[in-house]
């Protein structure tokens, strides 16, 4: 299937999506927030600058969107038909990144979460995959 918008109109609506800040990351940062915990956000220090920092218990959540970082499986995640070349290899190079950068804080010490957004959507199972988190 071929895009309805043209390349012009397709870029505009590409510029408009956010990497920081969107609602699935504010609704896990409100939720963590509500159970008692604080952290930074966004931390340039380390590698990947992560969402959620947790630095009193050495924890970091990430925060992805299920389509930009290849949720594999979740029906959010399917690759658009129309310049699949591209698209393909731009989130690949994405899940690398994710990979490499999950890698390196994991040999600093640090232990990793990776939220996707469709776990945003049900509120107690995020609670509870959150507290399983921290508890851990």
């Amino acid at each position: 299937m071929a895009d309805i918008f043209t390349p012009e109109k397709r870029s505009n609506i590409m510029s408009k999506i956010k990497g920081k800040n969107t609602k699935p990351e504010m609704t896990v940062r409100s939720t963590l927030h509500r159970m008692g915990y604080r952290y930074m956000i966004h931390d340039k220090i380390l590698p990947g600058s992560p969402d959620i920092v947790l630095s009193r218990h050495k924890k970091i959540i990430f925060v992805h969107g299920c389509f930009w970082h290849g949720h594999a499986g979740c029906k959010r995640a399917a690759m658009p038909e129309s310049n699949f070349e591209f698209w393909n290899k731009k989130i690949s190079r994405n899940i690398e990144r994710d990979n490499s950068t999950e890698r390196e804080l994991r040999s600093f010490g640090w232990q990793v979460l990776i939220i996707w957004q469709c776990q945003t959507k049900d509120p107690d199972a995020l609670r509870m995959i959150l507290r399983q988190y921290m508890r851990s």
